[in-house]
């Protein structure tokens, strides 16, 4: 498994590939943003370790830029405000991690990211007449068409509509889609759940109101539209 590491702290940026290497990865780094999303483009990692503060392109506009490769991508950042890891997040980073940071905790978020991606891979073909009207995924679990229309998400956002739409009606707590998307005992709060969930309604287009709100419990997917 490969791993970028984009960070302009070069203290920082040793440690995580002695860490990684350590634990068996193969590592590629660089220092600056431009040079993430170029090196992300030619060396086609499994996963993207990226700073936020880092010269030419910050961290934001490259998880931007870097959604459409649809490689899984957690921040890395000392920015340790609540706004910030919604922005991270939303900008289609899978994880945020706050500086300083336990490396041990890292490695297991970057094994929990990588084992949802072998289940996203070993899935199988979905059929589109077994889903609602207007939305069906392929194969490789990375193309997701609305309307005929192929749309980007990341692989956060595929795990969570896979869940949604293999299970039509049923209510999920935060807290479930918590321990099945994210794959771990994780540290943050609901609200990463939900700005997930608001950025893939975005995505669904007129879909994305069959994301229903339950009050006081989570979501479901109603199958109005059929």
């Amino acid at each position: 498994m490969k791993i970028l590491i984009a960070d302009d702290d070069e203290l920082v940026l040793r440690l995580l590939e002695e860490n990684l290497q350590a634990e068996g990865f193969e590592t590629v780094i660089c220092r600056d943003g431009e040079t993430a999303i170029h090196m992300a483009q030619s060396e086609m990692p499994d996963l993207i370790i990226l700073d936020i503060m880092m010269p030419k392109i910050d961290g934001f506009h490259a998880s931007r830029i870097l959604q459409s490769i649809g490689i899984p991508i957690i921040m890395l950042t000392g920015k340790a405000d609540i706004s910030d890891k919604l922005i991270g997040l939303e900008s289609g980073a899978d994880d945020y991690i706050v500086k300083p940071f336990d490396s041990r905790e890292l490695v297991a978020r970057i094994k929990a990211i990588l084992r949802r991606m072998e289940k996203v891979k070993a899935t199988g073909f979905v059929k589109p007449q077994d889903y609602s009207i207007g939305i069906y995924i392929k194969e490789d679990a990375k193309e997701v068409f609305i309307d005929g229309t192929e749309i980007s998400l990341t692989p956060t956002e595929y795990n969570l509509i896979f869940i949604f739409y293999k299970n039509p009606n049923r209510v999920f707590e935060r807290e479930y889609l918590i321990e099945k998307v994210w794959d771990y005992d994780f540290l943050g709060d609901s609200r990463t759940v939900d700005m997930h969930i608001q950025r893939l309604r975005k995505k669904l287009d007129r879909w994305g109101a069959c994301i229903e709100t339950v009050f006081g419990l989570g979501y479901r997917f109603k199958e109005k539209w059929k």
